[in-house]
C-alpha cells in the first residue's frame, strides 16, 4: 500500500521546503520512497530501534541532509519537532506494528514460527522482555493482556498452563510457549484464525513496547503538528490500532457544536478532513506480493484548520 500512501499525502508534499515525517522509519523502505517522490521535501524519520536505525542510515546516507533519523519513540514527535527547530509539519506517516526486520532476525523474538528468546522488545536497550512479562505478572494481568490486546477468548486457560509451566521452570524461549497454547487450547479454537500461538505474541508483544498507550499520544501529537493542509495516513495491522485511528480522526472531523445553534462558529468546526471512506484495504496483488500486507488498514486526514482556543 506504498503507493497509495505517497498518493495520498502528494497534495501536501508539493510545495518546496515540506517537512515529512516518517514515524516508523524501520528499514527505510516508505522513507526512502518519501524522499523519491518528493524531492524538494525534507525528511525526519523516528525508530526506536537502533539497528533499524543503523540499517536505514545506510539506505538513505544518498540523500544528505534532506533526511534526519532520529532515535525516539513516535510518541515523542513533538519534543523532535522543538529540538530540530521545526514548528509545522506537511507530511505523516505511520506504519504502524512489527518491522520486517524485527520479524526475519529469530533473536529478537516476535515471530512464533521459529524458535528465539522471548524478547520482543523493540528497543532492546530499554524495558521489560516478553520472557519477564511471563515469569512475574500477576496471573489476573496476564489475563487482562492477552484478553485486551490479543483478543484471546481462551484467555484463562492459556495463563492457567503458564502460571503451572513457570512454577517448574521460567519461560525463556518462544518454541516452548506455543507448544504450552497448543497443548492449552481446545481443538476447535485451534482450527480457527491461523497460528494459536499469534493472538497471544500479539499481545505480550503491544505490552512489552507499550504499543497502545503510545500510539494513543501519537496520533493526536501527529495531528497537532501538522500545518494547515497537511496531511497524515496510517497503515495499522490489527483491530485495535486501527480502532484507536479512527477514533481520533473521526473525533477531528466531528463539529464540537452544541446541539441546535443556527450557525456553528469558528471554533467549533472540525479540524480535519477524512481522506479514506473508512479503511482501506490492499488488493489481492499487494497481499499475493507481500502476504504480511494482508492485515493492513489504511486511513487518512488533512488538517483544514488551526484549534482555537
Amino acid at each position: 500500500m506504498l503507493q497509495r500512501c505517497l498518493d495520498l499525502l502528494a497534495p501536501a508534499l508539493q510545495s518546496p521546503d515540506a517537512v515529512v515525517v516518517d514515524c516508523t522509519l524501520g528499514l527505510g523502505g516508505h522513507s526512502e520512497a518519501l524522499l523519491e517522490r518528493f524531492p524538494e521535501a525534507r525528511l525526519v524519520a523516528l525508530d526506536r530501534d537502533k539497528e533499524a536505525l543503523r540499517l536505514s542510515g545506510e539506505r538513505l546516507a544518498p540523500y544528505g541532509e534532506r533526511a534526519t533519523l532520529v532515535h525516539a519513540v513516535y510518541d515523542e514527535l513533538p519534543e523532535v519537532l522543538h529540538k530540530l527547530g521545526i514548528a509545522r509539519v506537511r507530511g505523516v506517516l505511520f506504519d504502524l506494528g512489527v518491522s520486517s526486520m524485527q520479524l526475519d532476525e529469530a533473536d529478537r523474538g516476535f515471530a512464533y514460527a521459529q524458535d528465539a528468546p522471548l524478547d520482543m522488545r523493540m528497543d532492546q536497550t530499554a524495558g521489560v522482555s516478553a520472557a519477564e512479562v511471563l515469569n512475574t505478572y500477576p496471573p489476573g494481568e496476564l489475563v487482562r493482556i492477552l484478553r485486551a490486546y490479543g483478543e484471546e477468548k481462551q484467555a484463562k486457560r492459556i495463563v492457567s498452563a503458564i502460571v503451572r509451566e513457570r512454577e517448574k521452570e521460567p519461560f525463556s524461549n518462544s518454541a516452548r510457549l506455543v507448544e504450552l497454547i497448543r497443548d492449552a487450547l481446545p481443538q476447535a479454537a485451534k482450527r480457527t484464525g491461523g497460528n494459536p500461538a499469534k493472538r497471544t505474541f500479539q499481545a505480550l508483544r503491544i505490552e512489552v513496547n507499550g504499543e497502545l498507550a503510545v500510539l494513543e499520544r501519537a496520533i493526536p501529537a501527529a495531528v497537532k503538528a501538522l500545518d494547515v493542509g497537511g496531511r497524515i495516513a496510517v497503515l495499522s495491522y490489527h483491530s485495535l490500532e486501527d480502532r484507536l485511528v479512527k477514533q481520533v480522526f473521526a473525533a477531528g472531523a466531528a463539529t464540537t457544536a452544541p446541539p441546535g445553534l443556527p450557525v456553528v462558529p469558528e471554533r467549533y468546526q472540525p479540524r480535519l478532513k477524512l481522506l479514506t471512506r473508512g479503511a482501506e484495504l490492499p488488493t489481492e496483488g499487494e497481499i499475493a506480493e507481500n502476504r504480511r500486507a494482508a492485515p493492513a488498514r489504511l486511513r487518512g486526514a488533512q488538517r483544514i484548520r488551526e484549534d482555537v482556543e
